[in-house]
């Protein structure tokens, strides 16, 4: 895999972009994971974009800036379409988007760039680094920056009820300046991470994979992570609509607009 290449300065503030490590993505692995996002002439990147100023909108108008992404089963496609809704707003944004992983027992977003994890968020959560900029990446040449994790196998809930949590949230949310700070999150019937995750954040999206999540899974989910808002849901695998030519569409609006 791609090594990180050292940080070139030192600085107190741990999210200038100048201040982090640099890595590139591998290019075998950006293609293997469908990570079209990063070649911004690629014309699958259309309903990514779409959906970047559909949600930028509506986190300025409601002040949002932590947004957590869930589904309410796995493989519906969230980790995939977490990382390039992030590096579509970092094309278009003048502050750094971050993404962070905590779908710790998965732990997907640095296989999807090709990125070798020496030490992550789980270890932060584990009192075993301190500093946040000693685990976070900028992509190369982007404005994306990565907080990627090591898999966890168990325990999980006990790492994000914990005081680490609550100051990896408090400098997330303290010290990044105007950035979107997306949390790519469990499905939330896999356990119940995502609702304690999301006591913390200030909204989140819903991942429904078109033809397997059903209305009763989605109302579900709206059930069990209140009162925390949702800002509308993304229609994975859709064969119609804004990406019928490529098979994962999306949606916006509340849940019930697809279903009624």
């Amino acid at each position: 895999m791609s090594k990180v290449a050292a940080p070139t300065m030192s600085d107190k503030a741990p999210f200038r972009l100048e201040s982090l490590r640099t890595f590139t993505p591998e290019v075998d692995a950006i293609n293997d994971h469908l990570i079209i996002g990063l070649d911004n002439g690629d014309s699958r990147t259309r309903p990514f974009n779409l959906l970047r100023t559909t949600l930028a909108k509506r986190l300025k108008e409601k002040s949002y800036r932590l947004v957590g992404i869930t589904s309410a089963t796995p493989s519906a496609g969230k980790s995939f379409l977490s990382m390039n809704l992030a590096v579509s707003l970092s094309r278009v944004s003048d502050d750094p988007i971050i993404i962070v992983d905590l779908d710790l027992r998965r732990a997907s977003l640095a296989d999807a760039v090709g990125l070798e994890v020496e030490c992550g968020v789980s270890n932060f959560l584990k009192g075993q680094v301190n500093e946040l900029s000693s685990i976070a990446v900028r992509i190369d040449d982007t404005q994306l920056t990565l907080f990627p994790t090591k898999r966890v196998s168990k325990n999980t809930a006990e790492l994000v009820t914990g005081l680490a949590f609550d100051n990896f949230i408090s400098q997330l949310r303290d010290q990044t300046g105007q950035s979107i700070v997306l949390f790519d999150m469990p499905p939330a019937f896999a356990n119940d991470d995502s609702m304690l995750i999301l006591e913390r954040l200030d909204a989140y999206v819903m991942v429904v994979d078109s033809g397997k999540t059903n209305r009763e899974q989605v109302q579900e989910v709206l059930a069990m992570l209140e009162p925390v808002p949702c800002l509308g849901t993304i229609l994975n695998r859709y064969s119609g609509g804004f990406a019928d030519s490529y098979g994962y569409g999306y949606g916006a609006s509340a849940y019930a607009n697809y279903y009624d």
